[in-house]
């Protein structure tokens, strides 16, 4: 239950930091979580990562959709030498769940240390 709820949390904290504050919020949301929810570290590293996986990945597809996939394709042609647009989606996700995982886990140490 506490994992759901850390997940839920951690989601609409980023999301909502998101309009008002730089990209790397998200890993503030998910470390006042992780703070506040005690878990062990590594049930939290694992909210945190898949929350801000789901999000950004939902966030970034909504977006490439609303382009019909122009600059996604360019994107990783550029980086990756192949135009496909998922990839650049799954990097987007994954570069989000480790920043939002470790952040997590540093506040469940944090929390453990006290």
């Amino acid at each position: 239950m506490k994992f759901t709820v850390a997940f839920i949390l951690t989601a609409l904290l980023s999301y909502a930091a998101g309009f008002y504050l730089p990209w790397w919020s998200i890993a503030l949301a998910a470390f006042v979580v992780a703070v506040a929810i005690p878990q062990k570290p590594m049930k939290a590293f694992l909210a945190g990562f898949f929350s801000l996986f789901v999000l950004w990945v939902v966030l970034a597809l909504y977006i490439d959709f609303e382009n019909q996939h122009i600059l996604s394709m360019k994107i990783a042609e550029l980086l990756f030498k192949s135009r496909s647009h998922a990839l650049i989606v799954g990097v987007t996700g994954l570069v989000a769940a480790l920043v939002g995982g470790f952040a997590a886990l540093s506040g469940a140490y944090l929390r453990l240390n006290k």
